[in-house]
């Protein structure tokens, strides 16, 4: 999957997100070539509110995450 601005593919990260519009909500897909020796494709659908919700957690978890691996003050920054 390659975003607007260009980015690495699908094959290149190992992994595959899919989101589209899907009646009042949204359809997540997201494709794991590899679970138990298996390729797997998780699929949630999520009204709007379930969708916020989500997308709250998930920001919340890569900024969690950036800190974690770039703590203030760091010069690898």
């Amino acid at each position: 999957m390659t975003g607007p601005g260009g980015g690495s593919s699908a094959v290149e990260r190992g992994w595959s997100l899919l989101a589209r519009a899907e009646g009042d909500g949204v359809r997540l897909e997201l494709g794991l070539p590899d679970l138990g020796g298996q390729p797997v494709t998780a699929v949630l659908s999520l009204d709007k509110t379930e969708a916020r919700a989500f997308a709250r957690a998930l920001l919340a978890a890569a900024g969690d995450a950036t800190e974690r691996t770039f703590p203030a003050g760091s010069e690898d920054l």
